[in-house]
């Protein structure tokens, strides 16, 4: 019986032995063949990680592209001439008014007075010379008032023309602010002809006396602090951020509310100054603005800033060392001025002053495949616009 089991022991362990030499055989057989699908996996990620990151740095140079742009506009804090009480605000917070449009006016009884005591002091100067004065009186307001509009008129021409330059406003637009310019010097060469045929009336005694002049002097200085009691707008725009009220005392040149310009608006982008290595004023930009989803506009580079603030400061008349932990220091970036094509006409409705903008420059052009690329990923993001 005893030899009967070691024999049958002695026939099983070949069988697992075989079976043993089987298995490893088999997994001899499958590693290389794993192996090889781990290593075209790695060369494929790999390869295509080398693909995506020349993607990126050709994108960034013929095509650099922002989601940080931001719509600007002329920003001006309104500030009235004169010091005064404000007795009365003519418009609503938000309210979109033309050129010349009264705002708010300042209490104008102190400079009515101011006024009359101006002319008595005329008259008795001229009295004194044995002249009337009532004809320079009126003389003098004239000029006065053509002085005020020919100033009014001339800050608006030439703001009007540094917009017509850049094709943000109409030809026509310019020729009227021209034309504004000269019948507002017209007017006051008028006015002033006037005063002086008046003066020349009170004869040789008069026309060059020193104390006439002095009184003269101090009537126009009054008329025009009357004038500028009641502050109008400089140009077309909106006015916000409105806080006067009836009975706050304002002082002369303090900030009273906000005007934004509605003639000249821009879109600002900061970009990397990598990304600037091909950018040129006058190259096509498309614009994506988030308030009108959808659609993509087209703009031009007006301008590179020249510079930016670093941060640096002084003490002692020296530098202080920026003190930093970090392994890699942070990217500059330089505001890029992009206008939209077709000025203020084009401007999209809707769209707010610090509203966000995607911006895509072509700095090598359209006619390339990352160019191409770079248009379809924005046409992609037009629509997906619509959920965020």
């Amino acid at each position: 019986m005893d030899k009967d089991n070691q024999l049958q022991q002695s026939t099983d362990k070949p069988t697992e032995q075989t079976a043993v030499k089987t298995d490893t055989k088999d997994e001899v057989i499958a590693a290389p063949k794993e192996s090889n699908s781990a290593k075209m996996m790695s060369l494929f990620v790999l390869g295509l990680l080398l693909v995506l990151i020349m993607l990126y740095a050709l994108t960034d140079r013929i095509a650099p592209n922002s989601s940080r742009g931001i719509v600007s506009a002329h920003v001006v804090q309104i500030a009235p001439r004169v010091s005064g009480e404000v007795i009365q605000v003519l418009i609503d917070d938000d309210a979109f008014v033309q050129a010349g449009t009264p705002l708010f006016t300042i209490d104008p009884y102190p400079f009515q007075l101011a006024v009359r005591q101006a002319e008595a002091n005329f008259k008795s100067t001229l009295q004194s010379v044995d002249a009337s004065g009532a004809a320079i009186v009126a003389a003098q307001a004239g000029v006065t008032q053509a002085r005020v509009a020919r100033d009014n008129a001339r800050t608006e021409a030439e703001r009007t023309l540094r917009l017509a330059e850049r094709g943000l406003v109409s030809q026509a637009q310019a020729d009227s602010a021209k034309a504004s310019v000269d019948d507002a010097n017209a007017r006051l060469v008028s006015a002033e002809a006037n005063l002086d045929s008046a003066k020349v009336e009170l004869g040789s005694l008069g026309r060059d006396n020193p104390a006439i002049e002095a009184a003269a002097v101090q009537l126009e200085r009054a008329q025009y602090d009357l004038t500028s009691a009641t502050v109008t707008a400089p140009h077309k725009g909106v006015v916000t951020n409105v806080l006067l009220s009836a009975g706050q005392f304002i002082n002369a040149g303090a900030p009273s509310l906000t005007f934004i310009d509605a003639e000249a608006a821009w879109v600002t982008v900061d970009l990397r100054e990598n990304q600037l290595q091909l950018v040129n004023p006058g190259d096509a930009v498309h614009l994506l603005f988030d308030a009108v989803p959808g659609k993509i506009f087209v703009g031009r580079v007006q301008s590179i800033a020249w510079g930016i603030d670093s941060g640096r400061s002084m003490q002692g008349g020296l530098v202080v060392n920026q003190h930093t932990n970090r392994w890699f220091e942070p990217a500059r970036h330089i505001p890029v001025r992009i206008e939209l094509e077709g000025g203020m006409a084009a401007w999209p409705k809707g769209v707010r002053v610090g509203g966000k903008v995607h911006t895509v420059v072509f700095a090598g052009g359209k006619d390339n495949p990352i160019s191409w690329l770079a248009n379809g990923l924005q046409r992609a993001r037009s629509i997906t616009s619509f959920l965020h």
